[in-house]
Parts: C-alpha cells; sequence; structure tokens
C-alpha cells in the first residue's frame, strides 16, 4: 500500500510568518493539529503542532499574535513522499516519534498530510493464506515505538534502580 492511497489530500498550510492566533484558527476551521509550513515557493520548512502552539504560548509571555510560526519550529521535517510504501512511514513515524507527516513531492512542495489515523483506519487483520497490506500488527508496533518514553539517562538509572 502506497502512502498516496491513504493520505489527506487536501492538507492546510501556513507560511512562517502567520501569527500563532492565525495558525491556531487555521487548525480549528480544518480540524487539525497539524500545520506544514511553507516557504513563499510552497516549499516545506518546517512543521507546527498544537502542543508547539501551546508550548510556546505558555513560555513566551507573549500574545498569540505577536509570535510568529517562524519563532516556534525546529526547521527538521520529517516527511514522506506519495509513491512510498506505508510501511516506510510508519518507519520514519516510529523512528522520530512523530504521529503525522508531511506528504512532499519531489520538488518539496506538501501534497499530503499522513496520520496515524489515516494509517489505522486503513489496517485490516488480513486472513489466512492472504496477509493484509497493512496489518494491526505493523500499526501497533509503530505506536508502541511512538508512545515509548526516551527516560533521561539519569531518571532512567533511578527507575531502574541502578
Amino acid at each position: 500500500m502506497k502512502v498516496r492511497d491513504v493520505m489527506m489530500r487536501t492538507p492546510a498550510t501556513c507560511g512562517a510568518e502567520t501569527n500563532l492566533g492565525a495558525a491556531v484558527e487555521i487548525l480549528w476551521k480544518r480540524n487539525c493539529g497539524f500545520l506544514p509550513v511553507v516557504d513563499t515557493n510552497g516549499k516545506v520548512i518546517g512543521v507546527v503542532t498544537d502542543r508547539d502552539i501551546c508550548m510556546a504560548l505558555g513560555t513566551r509571555g507573549r500574545l498569540p499574535g505577536e509570535i510568529t510560526v517562524g519563532e516556534t519550529i525546529s526547521g527538521k521535517v520529517f516527511a514522506c513522499r506519495p509513491d512510498d510504501d506505508v510501511r516506510v512511514a510508519l518507519g520514519i513515524m516510529g523512528q522520530e516519534k512523530v504521529r503525522r507527516l508531511p506528504v512532499i513531492n519531489d520538488e518539496g512542495k506538501v501534497e499530503g498530510i499522513l496520520s496515524m489515523d489515516d494509517i489505522v483506519v486503513h489496517a485490516e487483520a488480513g486472513s489466512p493464506g492472504r496477509p493484509s497490506e497493512l496489518s494491526y500488527q505493523d500499526v501497533a508496533v509503530t505506536l508502541k515505538r511512538l508512545y515509548q518514553a526516551d527516560l533521561p539517562e539519569l531518571a532512567h538509572k533511578s527507575a531502574t534502580g541502578s
């Protein structure tokens, strides 16, 4: 199964100059929690999530209209391509501990969004003699990687009694 078969094809985006108040309005109107951030040429330069916005507003002591999306993004983009196998995208999600990926084309422009929600909806149990294209086990393994806590070394030693 390819990413293009599962992805949401009408993604909302914003620019780095978009203020957080406007970004929240986009998230609200589109009922989503993730926006690819694009430059003036439409190329993906980052992503902003509802959590990113919440943390920025809670730690900066400024109004939403005073903080730009560009101030909250890391510039690291984990993405996939429309022709990637969904298992490749699951691998990226599990390794990078992200639940959503922008789907970008060869020019770096966003074509869609792939979320764990989309993947869960398309997963199947399979049947004897006919394995599914995307199994419940594929999804469960990725979810386990996503939700496995990365404890700091000192906390980890304390938690294990070492």
